[in-house]
């Protein structure tokens, strides 16, 4: 069965499974985390308040990657995620890019709500 087991073999000859490394700079780092900020940021705008959105950076294996969640009131968390290339972490995500990512984690929010509620919903006016 070790066969089939990419992490087979001795220690140090094979590295199936293993990322490979590689460090990014404090200045790619930096624009990552202004994009995200920036994605959270005009997600919440499209947003009312009553919408939790939040975002995490992290290291997988491909690299970096970042992930934005909105927890709407009521229904299911929608999370965008993403592994910038090396392009990206060098000139940054553009306008265009982070406000299609918000426009659709705010639409996407929204419509969890209005699953979640339906049409059980009293109109207060008219």
């Amino acid at each position: 069965m070790n066969g089939n087991n990419p992490y087979a073999g001795a220690p140090g000859v094979v590295d199936a499974g293993r990322p490979a490394e590689s460090e990014l700079s404090t200045a790619q780092v930096r624009r990552l985390r202004e994009a995200v900020a920036g994605i959270v940021s005009r997600t919440q705008n499209y947003l009312p308040e009553g919408y939790a959105v939040g975002s995490e950076l992290s290291y997988g294996s491909n690299g970096p990657q970042a992930t934005v969640a909105v927890h709407p009131p009521v229904g299911r968390p929608i999370s965008a995620g993403f592994t910038p290339d090396e392009e990206d972490l060098e000139s940054g995500l553009t306008d265009s890019d982070r406000d299609e990512v918000a426009q659709g984690l705010a639409a996407s929010a929204a419509f969890q709500v209005m699953n979640a509620v339906g049409d059980e919903l009293t109109p207060t006016a008219r």
